[in-house]
């Protein structure tokens, strides 16, 4: 009793008594974070080891700072490296901090990942049957990075943290291809589509390369689809957009604090495609470098957006290398500024991870109006805002993982097999027969084995047709007849296709009033 007493004492001895209010020096704020770590060395209950203390630290540091500064050690960097050199596969999920919680920024297009529906927000619970619960997002990316092959089991949620729905998918590595160009081919006699996945140092040349191989074949006018593109190397993305514009044009601005972080981004010469028209399809998961190079050829009247608001996020990270083990902090140090003035980066001040994540493609317009070189008026406030939106597509529900791993593959191989190899022109124009032979079926397996009622309504319902039915393509015909039906079939690329015929009346000054 006496122990206890004394313990309160002192406890009460230690809390400071009123005093006036005093801003501390750096070099006091600093003495303080010190003496933390020397009194828990000295004293703390359990055995520690400065290094975890110090990452944790750091972690917490950047949390503090913006959503996407981020610290990776010295063996994850090699490994991430090794990814990127394609010597070692994936999942093709890229996860982010939200809130202390792994969580899908985005998938790979193509990706294991994406045909099993994984989505943006999904939060990851479980690696293998084991819990993920205090393991840093940097830690599970590098786990989930191996030999080809390799099967690994992933337990993810998605929805309200409160009232979550919980699913599995079965996940095979595969190789992450290095390069952008997904898709190049015509539309029609005289329609380019490319779809770019991605931006790396040597994109502009490989888009390039496609776009000659197109004209060659007829092109007139292009369709260039970003959506799902999560970004990538900035220069990558401003090369490619030379290749549309003259000579001695600003693409876009990084504005930072270093001066060295400050550059203005011009074109060096004037491009191969400056007098091809241009659409641009983007989505809600178009993000980063994407994203820049979309508001850029809008704001410069080159290019008329079609789709829905992008993702808003247009933050560079530089990596900073810290001694003496060769860890690294990717430090946000500029935001990215299109030439009308508009700021990409949707704000993140005041709100938590979660919050800010939640809004993804939907920031509201600024107050704030900017107008392209023409004058045309176009919204600020976070996220690129296309010229004309496009509906959302029906989302796949939580079910459809679970239910895609247990015996979707095979539906669809039985499927398949049955489909004559002269008759892919009749099933890629024959919707009735994706629902009666693959959607319907699907659905009857979730009742039947699931225990599932599926809560699914028309557009669901052909949004399932359509995805099991490219997958039959895929299997019976090969990919680039699936890359060919998923084309004849993709009612936003049809949308967005309908406006080059007014392309010119649609970028052009408007009358004054």
């Amino acid at each position: 009793m006496k122990k206890a007493f004394r313990l309160v004492l002192i406890a009460a001895a230690l809390l400071p008594g009123p005093r006036p209010a005093l801003a501390q020096s750096t070099y006091e704020e600093l003495q303080a974070f010190s003496g933390l770590m020397n009194q828990i060395r000295l004293n703390y209950v359990d055995s520690v080891s400065y290094r975890p203390l110090v990452r944790a630290a750091i972690e917490g540091v950047l949390r503090s700072l913006d959503p996407h500064s981020y610290f990776m050690s010295h063996e994850d960097l090699e490994r991430e490296t090794s990814f990127m050199a394609g010597t070692l596969a994936g999942s093709g999920i890229e996860l982010e901090d939200v809130d202390g919680l792994p969580v899908v920024l985005a998938t790979s297009p193509g990706s294991a990942a994406a045909r099993g529906g994984v989505q943006s927000g999904d939060r990851l619970v479980a690696f293998n049957d084991t819990s993920v619960a205090g393991l840093t997002v940097q830690t599970l990316r590098n786990r989930m990075i191996g030999e080809k092959g390799t099967r690994v089991l992933l337990r993810l949620e998605r929805g309200p943290r409160a009232a979550p729905q919980s699913f599995t998918i079965k996940l095979k590595y595969e190789p992450v291809p290095a390069h952008s160009v997904m898709v190049s081919t015509l539309l029609d006699p005289q329609t380019g589509y490319l779809r770019l996945t991605s931006f790396y140092p040597e994109t502009a040349k490989e888009v390039q390369d496609a776009l000659r191989k197109l004209d060659g074949q007829g092109m007139r006018r292009l369709l260039l689809d970003l959506r799902w593109n999560p970004g990538g190397v900035v220069l990558g993305a401003t090369d490619v957009a030379g290749l549309f514009l003259p000579k001695d044009v600003l693409i876009l601005k990084l504005v930072g604090h270093a001066p060295m972080d400050n550059q203005t981004l011009n074109t060096t010469k004037t491009g191969p495609f400056v007098r091809l028209p241009l659409v641009i399809l983007v989505n809600e998961h178009t993000a980063s470098a994407a994203e820049a190079l979309a508001g850029s050829l809008q704001d410069l009247d080159r290019a008329f957006i079609v789709g829905r608001r992008t993702f808003g996020k247009a933050l560079a990270q530089r990596p900073v290398m810290l001694p003496p083990r060769g860890d690294a902090v990717f430090l946000t140090v500029a935001r990215a500024v299109t030439p009308s003035g508009r700021i990409i980066q949707r704000p993140y001040r005041n709100l938590t991870a979660e919050q800010y994540r939640l809004f993804a493609g939907q920031a509201p317009d600024s107050v704030t109006t900017f107008h392209t070189a023409a004058g045309r008026v176009v919204q600020g406030g976070g996220g690129v805002a296309p010229d004309v939106t496009l509906p959302a597509q029906a989302d796949l529900p939580v079910w459809w993982s679970s239910a895609a791993n247990d015996w979707l593959e095979t539906l669809v191989d039985s499927v398949a097999n049955t489909l004559d190899l002269q008759t892919f022109a009749h099933w890629k124009t024959s919707p009735d027969e994706w629902r009666s032979r693959l959607a319907l079926p699907f659905l009857s397996r979730v009742r039947d084995h699931l225990g599932v009622e599926p809560k699914v309504d028309s557009a669901l319902t052909e949004r399932i047709a359509w995805v099991t039915a490219y997958r039959a393509t895929e299997v019976r015909w090969g990919a680039d007849r699936a890359y060919e039906f998923g084309l004849a079939n993709d009612g936003e690329i049809h949308a967005a296709a309908t406006y080059f015929g007014k392309l010119e009346e649609l970028l052009k000054k408007p009358a004054s009033r």
